[in-house]
């Protein structure tokens, strides 16, 4: 598996549907739902994108406040491609991509199941934060 890692890479609204879907587990979104690519243009600091050749296999979301704060959001590792690393590298080019941009802070938030993944593997401080569900 030779894949290759790119921040602010060309990402398909398309293909990032369908690799949400897979990593989180619901139902493909039509692209007038959930259109990646004009989302993180508009919205994010960087992105980064993992390919194995053609395929997405590997996202994550960079958001940031325009000055010192950045936050991952969306880290998604396609089914068959999880256990290999994938997910490291990712987060390790979205801390990469955070550091160049002058950030000072990158934040993650994560269910409790991820905890060793973020902590153990990634490198990230435990810290206590808050959370308010809007739904």
């Amino acid at each position: 598996m030779a894949i290759s890692y790119m921040w602010r890479g060309e990402i398909d609204g398309e293909e990032a549907n369908r690799l949400h879907a897979d990593a989180f587990g619901h139902r493909v979104y039509d692209v007038a739902e959930w259109d990646w690519p004009a989302l993180v243009t508009r919205h994010s600091l960087g992105w980064v994108t993992a390919r194995d050749n053609d395929a997405l296999v590997g996202f994550a979301n960079v958001v940031w406040d325009g000055l010192v704060h950045a936050w991952i959001q969306d880290v998604m590792v396609a089914s068959a491609n999880r256990n290999h690393g994938v997910g490291r590298q990712v987060v390790a080019k979205a801390v990469e991509g955070a550091r160049a941009a002058g950030c000072e802070w990158l934040h993650v938030d994560f269910d409790d199941d991820l905890r060793e993944f973020y902590i153990d593997a990634c490198g990230f401080t435990p810290t206590n934060a808050g959370l308010i569900d809007l739904r």
